[in-house]
């Protein structure tokens, strides 16, 4: 067998083009980013009523931006109002930027049977802030933002890393819905025409 093998280093026809494709593909991708905008005005950042809420992004993947590692957006909880809650296995740093409010986080464990368990804690903690604090959420934490002010809206900064998809660990979970989703769902082509304060 060893004979064999050492026998196939002394080859001389094709079997697989891997490593040529490779450094195509390098090659390629170097010159697409040469291409691609360094500095993003805010009309090239698209609005989306998402159902984790209204949010701006700022770098996202399908966007024609360099950035190869984090997607981040900026969101805008009405007064009163919450985010969407949801799951994602991607850690998650927040910035706030202006307003007040709290996370409720959720911790996530698993069990492995015939197949993964989600165990979500029937509690969550809950953790308050304000206007120039960070915020941290673990891995696989179920999460949800809260506005607590009832005349001013919250406006915050997050970014996600895309590492644990490129692993293929990527697992996103939308367990409730943003309350303007529904209303926006109620009143088609009405996300068109909604520009959140200080934009």
């Amino acid at each position: 067998m060893l004979y064999e093998e050492a026998e196939k280093a002394h080859i001389r026809k094709l079997e697989s083009n891997y490593y040529e494709e490779k450094l195509r593909d390098s090659r390629r991708k170097n010159e697409e980013n040469r291409k691609k905008q360094k500095i993003l005005k805010p009309e090239c950042m698209p609005w989306e009523n998402s159902r984790q809420g209204i949010i701006k992004h700022l770098f996202n993947e399908k966007m024609n931006v360099p950035v190869e590692s984090v997607d981040a957006y900026m969101q805008f909880i009405p007064p009163g109002s919450r985010s969407g809650k949801h799951r994602h296995m991607s850690e998650e740093y927040i910035f706030v930027l202006e307003g007040k409010g709290y996370d409720l986080h959720w911790d996530v464990d698993f069990e492995l049977a015939d197949k993964y368990y989600w165990k979500v804690d029937k509690e969550p903690s809950r953790w308050e802030w304000e206007q120039g604090d960070s915020i941290y959420i673990p891995p696989n934490t179920v999460h949800q933002h809260f506005n607590i002010d009832p005349k001013k809206p919250l406006r915050f900064i997050s970014a996600t890393s895309r590492a644990v998809r490129y692993i293929g660990f990527d697992d996103l979970e939308q367990i409730e819905d943003a309350p303007e989703y529904k209303e926006m769902l109620i009143r088609p082509g009405a996300q068109d025409s909604y520009v959140p304060p200080n934009s």
